[in-house]
Formats: structure tokens, sequence, C-alpha cells
């Protein structure tokens, strides 16, 4: 009897250790640093290409974290780029890649509807390894598939850092 009552009190605890120990996950985020990073050097990728953008970069949760305006960008530029990059980081998704499934699939087309998502290309998550981590949106190059290149090249700059 006793030793079923051991047998017992030891399998509450090895169940109550692991309930404990999923209810607090570890998460890989943006940091400040990567953020600037990643905004300067997708504003001077478009910059080469003459393009007057402007790059968000957003952490895990949508949150911004940083945001660099070339010269001669236009204000519409900075709240284009905010909702891409924070579509992209809430969907882990590129947002050119979602406005074409919207375009071809009726069904998923609602996700426009929702408040703060920008379905126009220029979005792209940042990934370290498999998780993404943030994103990076860009607003102001003539055409979606241009911003999606500069934020391309800004986070390939720092591969290094998302190892």
């Amino acid at each position: 009897m006793i030793k079923l009552h051991h047998t017992s009190v030891l399998v509450l605890a090895l169940v109550s250790f692991a309930a404990s120990a999923q209810a607090v996950r570890t998460e890989k985020n943006m940091s400040l640093e990567l953020a600037n990073k990643i905004a300067a050097a997708t504003v001077a990728a478009c910059s080469a290409d003459k393009f007057n953008v402007t790059a968000t970069v957003v952490d895990r949760a949508g949150s911004v974290r940083a945001v660099h305006r070339a010269d001669n960008a236009g204000p519409h530029t900075l709240a284009a780029s905010q909702a891409k990059a924070f579509t992209s980081a809430s969907a882990k998704n590129t947002t050119l890649a979602m406005m074409e499934n919207a375009q071809k699939n009726p069904a998923a087309a609602n996700v426009a509807q929702i408040p703060g998502f920008l379905l126009l290309g220029g979005g792209v998550p940042v990934k370290a390894g498999d998780e993404v981590i943030g994103a990076v949106g860009v607003g102001g190059a003539p055409g979606g598939h241009l911003d999606e290149k500069c934020a391309m090249a800004g986070i390939a700059t720092v591969q290094d850092m998302l190892k």
C-alpha cells in the first residue's frame, strides 16, 4: 500500500512538472541591432535601383522595431511598409504570395479584411532557422515585386546573424 502511494505521488509530480514545463516557452525574437541593419540594408538596396522607399522591420509579434525612410520617399510609404511587415510577420509568409493566393482562391480573399493586413508585395518574413522572428515591409518601389526584391536583399545582408 505504501509502495502504491509513493508511486502515485511520483507520477503526479512528473505530470505536474511536464505541465509546468509546457506552460513557459522560449522564443527567438528580433533585436534592435538586427532590425536596424535590415532596414538600412533594405533602403540601400532600393536606393541603388533609384527607388525611394520606406522599410519597416517588426518583431515576431508585429511590433515595430525599426523604420528607415529614404529621402524623397512618399508619405504613404510609411503606412504601407508597416502594414506589409505586420501582415508578413503575422501570417509567416510573403505578402506577394498571400496576394497571389487571394487572387486565385476566392475563399482566401477575405484575409485582406483582417485589420492591419495589406496584401501587396513587399512584406517578407525574417527567419532564424525555421522560426519566424519578425518581418520587413517595403513601400515605395514601382511594384510590389520590386519592394520584395529590396526586402530580400536587406535580409540577405544579415544571414550570418540569423544562425
